[in-house]
């Protein structure tokens, strides 16, 4: 290595000074282009690696680590227009912690991926606004708190730029709203306390999203990012110029990393994040009148941002007789695990996610063909052990040693294609990075259910007697899926068996999510057909509840040949449930709500105010939100267009587009104005006419339904199909008799119940008068 400086000039006008190793730079040197770019710094054998700076003709700069000529570690760019990022790189591409100034005098300081804000992050905007909380892809998603510089605070629930989920929004006189919102609108129930009022502590959220209990906001890492910190750290994000020249010296392709053509704009969410009525200003604005006077409280509930529900009462009233909210995250953690929890219910995703990887991933390569006998046999399995410290065919992992076992792997590989189901998709949902997360069960069954990061799959445990009658029922199961690929009947894409290092035995099974859709389902039913015990109390309805058929006061009104489609498929079904001797299985009904036309609120101040305080209330303007109202036509049906609506993979990507009498008998996609347009399918994106069975309750005369008839769209689908008719449901069906109606109990003969249940769902689905 010649270590004395020396010049070099190249016969493309390049000019490197520095120390040479045969004829490549390496050691310190500084090298020239042409057209104004320079580079100072370490090389190693011809390429730029180490420390250094680089600068542009056109002002722009970077200093800090290279490697292999790209921008790979920690360092400082700064662009033309003023905005500086100082954090890790990899191969010129922000990636890992780091802090951004923008021109505008903006502000990021926080987790990046793959060039855009991803992790944990705050973003303060010139104005005073600033969010801290979490991001992906460049926006806000996850939890996160949102403050403006007028005061207002929003703590919650964050998607893709918009409020979207549980929260809190406190305004900045002291008022709160705890609710649910969607894509940045107030949807479902909520409470709003006026400022004054006494309302639920907040320490459990402030801890929960980033600030501390006295409101100052906090990161898991400093604010503001420590430049020394960053460089120990483990840095790592694509590519700015490769750098070639001749003698294999490089140069950059492109001026400077990507960001310098295009930033993207920062989110600005926070200009339509007023509150959300004029009930709520008039109210708030009011308040030192009636601070000291047993303040009102409002509860309500919204449809995309149009408020279709209030109720008034007291502060006090609503302290004795209100129900807390549930504003965890949308789905709500287990309380039926037996005998796993904490790390060993974490263990049990691990293992999951492996075995389902290592089964895919084998089963895939072989060469399609039709299904055998064989197939179904107790000799189709796919076995392994998966030690903690990896083998021969399985790799190492962060769990505890298990066996694994795939039931029938070529008949579900069979069916996830029958279902248009991409392998490296499925294992992408389920065994990607983002994971599972556990959901409640609506159920007595007491099994563990975990919902797909993507919410495209359940899985479920299963009892050995349920596993039994899945394998008995599968050669039947596959060719009635088979022969109709618009059935209802739960979709099956796998069944596993863990077995943990102390013997335990945990069956699951990876099934369709019928509620995967972009739009909120608003109600949930499990409908049965029978009566006894079909029924939710009061005061255990939450938004997420599942209600059952006492509950339900709707009669749905479809058009004329999506009904006559519905329940052909349903006899269908359920004949073929039938002849296996299945009975406890149910219609999964879920509903979205469209916002009616707004009309005014029929309000009634509560019984409790006295007649000094009922003054100030009757006061209250209580006209509808400021939020965009959803026009009066909530539902369009319109002729299918394959290329105007969402053809993504999942599983509703099956089975075929229905036709509708009112749009001539034509292949029909559903329009919501200002939401989307979706293909309407036999469960799925299905249009109808709520009909609601008006109920007046003379112990809550405040409340009072606003309208009678709304659009809504119809998601549905049968489940809980592996209970046979055996001897426990003969026994249990004998010894109810002897107390109730035999017709109103759930354990009654697959033929009659068979018989109840069509009987039941076409009074739920009325023909049109």
């Amino acid at each position: 290595m010649e270590t004395r400086p020396v010049e070099r000039e190249f016969s493309n006008g390049d000019v490197y000074f520095g120390q040479l190793k045969g004829t490549l730079p390496h050691g310190k040197g500084k090298y020239a282009w042409p057209d104004g770019i320079v580079y100072e710094g370490d090389w190693e054998e011809g390429k730029i690696s180490g420390r250094g700076k680089l600068m542009w003709s056109s002002g722009a700069k970077y200093e800090g680590d290279f490697s292999g000529g790209y921008l790979h570690g920690f360092g400082t760019l700064t662009l033309p227009d003023g905005s500086v990022y100082a954090g890790a790189w990899r191969m010129n591409v922000r990636h890992g912690l780091g802090r951004k100034e923008y021109c505008n005098s903006d502000v990021y300081d926080g987790s990046w991926r793959e060039g855009l804000q991803d992790g944990s992050g705050s973003y303060s905007w010139y104005n005073g606004n600033r969010f801290i909380g979490n991001w992906k892809k460049g926006k806000m998603s996850g939890r996160g708190v949102m403050s403006w510089a007028n005061g207002d605070l929003f703590n919650g629930f964050w998607l893709n730029g918009l409020r979207h989920g549980s929260g809190v929004y406190k305004y900045a006189d002291g008022g709160f709203y705890f609710g649910t919102w969607s894509r940045g609108l107030k949807d479902g129930s909520g409470v709003f306390y006026p400022a004054g009022s006494k309302h639920p502590s907040l320490k459990k959220w402030h801890r929960h999203f980033g600030y501390d209990d006295t409101g100052n906001f906090l990161l898991s890492h400093n604010s503001t990012t420590n430049i020394d910190d960053l460089r120990t750290s483990k840095a790592v994000s694509r590519s700015l110029s490769e750098l070639t020249t001749t003698s294999g010296l490089t140069r950059t392709s492109e001026r400077y990393p990507d960001d310098y053509w295009s930033t993207s704009d920062p989110p600005r969410d926070f200009l339509h994040h007023g509150p959300s009525s004029k009930s709520a200003r008039s109210v708030d604005s009011g308040q030192s009148e009636i601070r000291d006077k047993n303040p009102i409280v409002f509860e309500r509930e919204y449809m995309q941002g149009v408020l279709i529900k209030e109720r008034i009462m007291s502060s006090i009233d609503m302290s004795h007789r209100a129900r807390p909210l549930n504003l965890t995250k949308e789905v709500t953690v287990s309380t039926c695990v037996s005998f796993l929890g904490g790390k060993w219910n974490h263990y049990l995703m691990l293992n999951l996610q492996l075995g389902i990887r290592y089964t895919v991933g084998k089963i895939t390569p072989v060469p399609p063909r039709e299904v055998r006998a064989s197939d179904f046999s107790e000799r189709a399995r796919i076995m392994m052990f998966f030690p903690r410290n990896g083998s021969q065919y399985t790799p190492p992992h962060k769990s505890i040693d298990f066996d694994w076992k795939d039931y029938c792997p070529m008949v579900f590989r069979n069916l996830r294609e029958m279902f248009k189901l991409d392998a490296a998709d499925y294992m992408m949902s389920i065994c990607g990075d983002d994971g599972l997360r556990e959901i409640s069960s609506p159920g007595k069954s007491g099994s563990i259910f975990y919902l797909s990061h993507d919410d495209r799959f359940v899985i479920k445990t299963l009892k050995r007697s349920e596993l039994k009658v899945l394998l008995t029922m599968l050669p039947r199961y596959y060719e009635h899926v088979g022969n109709y690929e618009n059935t209802l009947i739960t979709k099956f894409f796998g069944v596993h068996r863990i077995k943990l290092k102390w013997g335990k035995k945990v069956r699951f099974v990876v099934m369709g999510n019928m509620f995967c859709t972009e739009l909120k389902i608003h109600r949930r039913y499990d409908l049965k057909g029978s009566t006894q015990g079909r029924y939710t109390e009061k005061n255990k309805i939450g938004e997420k509840t599942t209600m059952k058929d006492l509950d339900l006061a709707y009669e749905f009104h479809m058009d004329k040949l999506l009904r006559e489609a519905l329940f052909k498929q349903i006899i269908l079904d359920s004949s073929f449930l039938e002849s296996l001797q299945i009975l406890d299985y149910s219609l999964l009904l879920g509903l979205h709500f469209r916002a009616p036309d707004p009309l005014t609120d029929i309000l009634e101040p509560p019984n409790e105010i006295s007649d000094q305080e009922s003054d100030s209330v009757a006061s209250v303007d209580v006209s509808l939100p400021r939020e965009p109202a959803i026009p009066p036509k909530g539902l369009l049906m319109v002729t299918h267009e394959p290329n105007s609506v969402n053809t993504a993979p999942g599983p509703h990507i099956r089975g075929s587009t229905l036709r509708a009498f009112s749009v001539g008998e034509q292949e029909v996609d559903l329009i919501l104005p200002g939401t989307a347009r979706l293909r309407v399918q036999l469960g799925v994106n299905m249009p109808a006419q709520a009909h609601h069975k008006l109920r007046q309750d003379k112990e809550e005369s405040g409340t009072v339904e606003l309208f009678e008839v709304y659009d809504v769209v119809v998601y549905m689908g049968i489940i809980d199909i592996l209970q046979e008719y055996n001897m426990k449901k003969k026994v249990e069906h004998t010894c109810k008799s002897m107390k109730y109606d035999p017709m109103t109990i759930s354990a009654i003969e697959p033929t009659l119940y068979s018989k109840r249940f069509i009987d039941f769902l076409l009074k739920v689905f009325p023909e049109k008068a």
